[in-house]
């Protein structure tokens, strides 16, 4: 805990009109050209402070009868028309308040200014149902982006739940999907729901989205992929039910899980997780072991059954990686290789590290999943990521931790390659 005086309302308003008169006083186009960036994170910082020190205080609000006598029902409420917030977003900040009395080494991090409001959020839910987690999710927090924790905080839940059928269930019975159209006019959709739910739906988009896709690049048009995802579905609905038809029309083939289900063999066999074994989708969520079986017996998926992280060595000598490739690469890596680039696996493209045309083979240890734009920063204009596996910075060609800047790996004996399949032990089934 912070010793010294205690802060009070009139220190406070001081150091409110301080800030103010900085931030009146801040002309963006007179900072010169060299010191932009240095403002701006210098200003993110200061943000994280003050949110840090906001979030702190949300809960002693609503520990006080202000919110009563203001007459309002719930303290959210009375936070949301004082800070200019949505009453979700408020209530949201006064639960991450409340759990950071169990949680001091995440209020320690928001007292230095370490954390963001979303990644306290999600932090504090995750580390309030798995406390032993919270130093892992810290470490996490300061070198992943928000939805990489996210990510994170949702294995670390499920892990810690000792039900995981009744954490589906409950899932289940509060699934929804709302409509409203927002203050611009536009339409807006939000569903929630089970893992599997949704990896159905999105398996009847994906194939859409990539017709789409080729459409727009035929055409010479670039759009973000959001809108191919919302044409897709439209299209989806147009083509569900013909003009003058009650009953839907076939899709055309059959619908597939066009996601990758992870999950440990003992947890497969036993009906159940136990430990920091594995059951999920990547990309969606984890499901309980029951749903995994029942996901094998009804649809078309690529399973990975694994012991642990490594994955099998895979060779071909053809330039693009195989279906298994693909899969081992999806379970290693499910995303954009770039530190700091949170694109997912259903928009990356494979790198080569060593051209194909120099070395005609394609293995997964020369292999990098890239978001496109990352992938023209190395194809096009020279940035290459740092020497090793993983998640791990992106460079430009004058930096010294460039490849073309630093030795070469240690040369490793054929022995050295027999140990390491012997440490891959994974079962790559396609039920295609």
């Amino acid at each position: 805990m912070y010793e010294g005086r205690a802060v009070g309302v009139e220190e406070v308003r001081a150091q409110r009109v301080s800030l103010a008169e900085l931030c009146h006083r801040l002309d963006p186009a007179s900072v010169p050209a060299s010191d932009t960036v240095a403002v701006y994170e210098a200003l993110a910082d200061m943000e994280k402070l003050v949110t840090g020190a906001k979030l702190r205080m949300a809960a002693q609000v609503g520990r006080s009868n202000d919110w009563r006598r203001a007459g309002h029902r719930h303290p959210a409420d009375f936070l949301a028309g004082r800070s200019g917030t949505s009453t979700g977003a408020a209530r949201e900040e006064l639960e991450t308040s409340r759990r950071l009395a169990e949680l001091p080494a995440t209020d320690d991090a928001l007292r230095r200014g370490e954390l963001s409001r979303p990644q306290a959020a999600a932090l504090a839910d995750a580390a309030s149902v798995a406390p032993s987690a919270e130093g892992r999710l810290l470490e996490k927090a300061r070198r992943s982006t928000v939805r990489d924790l996210r990510d994170a905080c949702a294995r670390e839940k499920a892990a810690a739940d000792p039900d995981a059928e009744a954490r589906y269930e409950r899932i289940r019975r509060e699934r929804s999907l709302r409509t409203f159209t927002d203050r611009d006019g536009a339409w807006n959709l939000h569903a929630r729901g089970p893992a599997d739910a949704g990896a159905k739906v999105m398996a009847a988009l994906s194939p859409l989205l990539e017709e789409h896709f080729r459409a727009a690049r035929a055409e010479a048009r670039r759009e973000p992929h959001e809108a191919y995802a919302f044409d897709s579905l439209v299209t989806l609905a147009e083509r569900d039910v013909a003009p003058g038809e009650d009953e839907p029309t076939p899709s055309p083939g059959n619908i597939r899980h066009l996601a990758l289900l992870r999950v440990d063999l003992e947890a497969l066999v036993r009906g159940s997780t136990q430990g920091d074994e594995t059951c999920e989708l990547t990309g969606i969520g984890p499901v309980p072991a029951r749903v995994a079986r029942a996901l094998l017996g009804e649809s078309v998926v690529k399973l990975v059954i694994t012991r642990g992280q490594d994955v099998a060595t895979v060779v071909h000598l053809g330039r693009g990686p195989t279906v298994a490739q693909r899969i081992a690469l999806l379970w290693s890596q499910p995303g954009c290789s770039r530190l700091g680039c949170d694109q997912p696996w259903t928009r990356v493209e494979i790198d080569h590290r060593t051209p194909w045309a120099e070395s005609h083979t394609t293995t997964l240890a020369e292999l990098d999943p890239l978001c496109p734009h990352d992938h023209d920063l190395k194809t096009t204009h020279g940035w290459a990521l740092v020497r090793g596996n993983g998640k791990r910075l992106m460079v430009p060609p004058e930096h010294p931790l460039h490849p073309n800047h630093d030795p070469p790996p240690p040369h490793h004996d054929a022995d050295d390659a027999d140990d390491a399949d012997d440490t891959a032990q994974e079962l790559l089934l396609d039920t295609a």
